[in-house]
């Protein structure tokens, strides 16, 4: 008698295990619900090398190193120095959503145990969770954009911030509809080019002309299409060129 109640404690004891299991599941983490669906093949013939010689060196200065020793996942890693790092503009799948594996593996390719580059984010050096908020950078290769470049992320724009992840999208770039409004406004195109150009860093924005507008680091360029476009985000007039 003994031994069946045991039996059936033991049973009742595996049921409820898997009925957690299967509650926390369906409830699990998705972030923005940001997916994509590149396979990881894509990437499983290729080296460092072979990645990293498709882009372009970045504008971004690197203000300290240290070595990866852990992928989080496509946007999140942790170095030997005890830090925490935050992709900074961009956000990949989450744990357990389409796309996590191949963001976080392209990441892995191209940081794990090796020594890479941070610019960090000067308007807001860290997240709520402590993160270190920062461009990765690997080679003189900007990852974050990288990450956006190759489909495996979308935007994130949490102003302030030093950086604007729209310059480093292209066509192919993830945008999230509550974007698409600052994105079509504010985005680097051939359409607007030319026009206005925004200090992220400084706030101010300048004639296409003005020496302080060309003097603005790549990076923290925004181009606007007109005077207001500027100033309806913020951004005050250069008092040099006087836009």
């Amino acid at each position: 008698m003994m031994m069946a109640n045991k039996k059936h404690i033991l049973l009742i004891f595996v049921i409820l295990v898997i009925a957690v299991g299967a509650i926390s599941i369906a409830s699990a983490y998705t972030g923005t619900g940001f997916t994509h669906n590149i396979p990881t093949s894509k990437y499983h013939d290729l080296s460092a090398n072979d990645i990293l010689s498709k882009f372009k060196d970045t504008d971004c200065h690197v203000e300290e190193s240290a070595i990866c020793t852990q992928v989080v996942d496509g946007d999140t890693i942790y170095l030997d120095n005890g830090k925490k790092v935050r992709f900074v503009g961009v956000n990949t799948p989450e744990r357990g959503v389409e796309g996590y594996i191949t963001s976080k593996n392209f990441v892995q390719k191209l940081c794990l145990n090796k020594k890479i580059g941070l610019d960090i984010d000067d308007s807001k050096h860290n997240d709520k969770y402590g993160r270190t908020l920062a461009v990765v950078i690997v080679d003189g290769k900007n990852l974050n954009e990288m990450l956006l470049k190759e489909g495996l992320a979308e935007v994130m724009y949490i102003p302030p911030s030093e950086f604007y992840p729209y310059n480093w999208a292209d066509s192919s770039t993830h945008i999230p509809n509550s974007y698409n409004t600052l994105a079509n406004t504010n985005k680097d195109t051939s359409s607007n080019l030319g026009s206005y150009i925004g200090n992220s860093n400084s706030g101010k924005f300048h004639e296409s002309t003005c020496k302080w507008g060309q003097k603005t680091a790549e990076h923290n360029r925004v181009y606007f299409s007109n005077r207001n476009a500027a100033i309806s985000q913020g951004y005050q007039p250069c008092k040099v060129c006087n836009p």
